[in-house]
């Protein structure tokens, strides 16, 4: 999970940009980008850190042009490197830069051929750069001084036959313009939108429409999967479908925690899904127990609430706020670690022990990915008194990897993989586990008059719509990510010891 941004204007377009990386910051906390051009001359600052700490006064005044584009990073292998932060650059064709949300299944065999194929060479282990390559590539196909928007679609649609996964991409060309593509399975949300201004009118493209609203442009649709859009430097736009739409599945995940409630993605509103999340969960809780017990409804926030506020009231259940969060602690599910993650907990929530205290509390979050947030809130509110603690999801169990950009890769790391119900609600320290079902959720997210239908949902179902993930690809990047995990912590095990002689 990654947020990117492109932004095409009539004037300098930096602080657009970073405007955009701050409503983007749920996307991704461990890095932050930016690159923009001006008269063929390409200005970027990126490194690890939040957007705010990575991007000075020094910083911005550095980066010129009217076109440009921006990154939010988390790490989904354990690696918080920051020769992994984006965008990254090429120097050939044109001068290329790009930025990428999602993750290609098929970057080792890329890779390969990348370097014995293209005779290009990559310099980390992000398949962001691979990607860059390849697109390099298929541009330089072209052998123009000057490139047509048909050269660029064309590129796109060869890079497609070559990349496979979950991606969405924004590219900058140097003298150009900007790109945007969606795989073709639309995985991963990408939208694009403009605003009107004295000079002419600026174009926008994001991972979420909320970016859109806050810098006061007006959404005009999703890019659909397999298209692509080229905005050019003097705010000419062109769209393309580049390749058919192979099975339209975006990530139903997005719905239930990775985006912001006051986003719009596909057509389908984030904020009256997480309702409708919370409406099937009381419908299944009194399919369950129509003689339940429960005094108050409790969220962990912030995912969670707008399900939980719908619970309660489809219970006629009294609603509480019983944790006040801490806002300067980052997402716990995105943070690199387990052990950072055990850490963070305390320090993220504090337990209100009056909304606890004799009475039996059911408390909701969006999903249980590890468990190790969930059992030690649990034994929060035990500690402050509560008679019985149930506890609600707003999705289904989590129990297989997930391959296209979230950071589950590993099922040693899932809760619910090979585990029944009561074995989760035993380990994690509740009286009672309720999940939402597959089938419920999906009908929370399809909304009339959109053109939802199925989504990925391969972390709930194992069902990988690329149709390439089998169990040798599960286990090899298994492996890969304990092999990272080992070598960061014998790094880090490293600079301790220098450090100390």
């Amino acid at each position: 999970m990654c947020g990117i941004v492109g932004i095409v204007g009539t004037a300098n377009v930096n602080q657009a940009l970073y405007d955009a990386l701050i409503v983007l910051q749920h996307r991704g906390q461990d890095a932050a980008g930016i690159v923009t051009s001006k008269d063929n001359k390409l200005f970027l600052r990126k490194a690890n850190g939040l957007v705010k700490d990575v991007f000075h006064t020094r910083h911005m005044q550095r980066l010129l042009g009217n076109y440009g584009i921006g990154h939010v990073r988390y790490p989904t292998a354990g690696s918080s490197s920051s020769a992994e932060a984006q965008p990254f650059y090429v120097n050939s064709p044109y001068g290329i830069t790009l930025a990428h949300n999602g993750n290609l299944t098929n970057v080792e065999e890329l890779a390969k051929s990348i370097y014995l194929s293209d005779l290009r060479h990559v310099n980390t282990s992000s398949d962001s750069e691979v990607l860059l390559n390849a697109f390099a590539h298929e541009l330089a196909k072209s052998k123009k001084l000057r490139l047509a928007p048909d050269d660029i679609f064309d590129a796109v649609t060869q890079l497609y036959k070559r990349c496979v996964g979950g991606f969405a991409v924004v590219s900058m060309i140097i003298g150009h313009g900007i790109v945007a593509f969606r795989d073709p399975n639309g995985i991963r949300p990408l939208v694009y939108g403009s605003r009107e201004t004295v000079q002419g009118i600026e174009y926008m493209v994001a991972s979420e429409s909320v970016a859109l609203d806050v810098l006061g442009f007006t959404l005009i649709r999703d890019v659909a999967p397999g298209e692509a859009i080229y905005i050019t430097e003097q705010g000419e736009l062109f769209t393309k479908q580049c390749v058919a739409v192979k099975q339209f599945t975006p990530c139903i995940f997005e719905y239930v925690y990775l985006a912001r409630p006051d986003s719009i993605i596909d057509g389908s509103s984030v904020y009256k899904s997480r309702l409708k999340m919370g409406e099937k969960l009381a419908e299944k809780i009194l399919r369950e127990r129509p003689d339940h017990d429960i005094d108050v409804v409790i969220p962990i926030p912030d995912t969670s609430r707008t399900s939980a506020l719908e619970l309660a009231n489809s219970l006629g259940v009294k609603f509480r706020e019983g944790f006040i969060k801490n806002r300067y602690i980052g997402r716990t599910f995105i943070m690199p670690g387990q052990a950072e993650r055990k850490k963070s907990v305390r320090q993220k929530l504090n337990a209100i022990e009056l909304e606890f205290k004799g009475k039996n509390v059911l408390l909701v979050d969006d999903s249980i990915v590890r468990g190790t947030t969930c059992k030690q809130i649990v034994q929060m509110a035990r500690d402050c008194g509560a008679k019985k603690v149930y506890f609600c999801s707003a999705a289904p169990a989590v129990r297989y990897p997930n391959v296209y950009g979230i950071d589950m890769p590993s099922v040693h790391e899932l809760i619910a993989h090979n585990r029944t119900t009561e074995e989760v609600a035993k380990l994690i320290g509740t009286d009672w586990l309720i999940y939402q079902d597959l089938e419920d959720l999906k009908e929370a997210v399809r909304f009339e008059g959109t053109n939802l239908h199925d989504f990925d949902c391969a972390v709930f179902d194992g069902h990988y719509v690329t149709g390439d993930v089998n169990e040798a690809y599960l286990h090899h990047i298994e492996e890969e990510r304990n092999d990272k995990a080992l070598g960061q912590k014998q790094a880090e095990t490293e600079i301790i010891e220098l450090h100390n002689n």
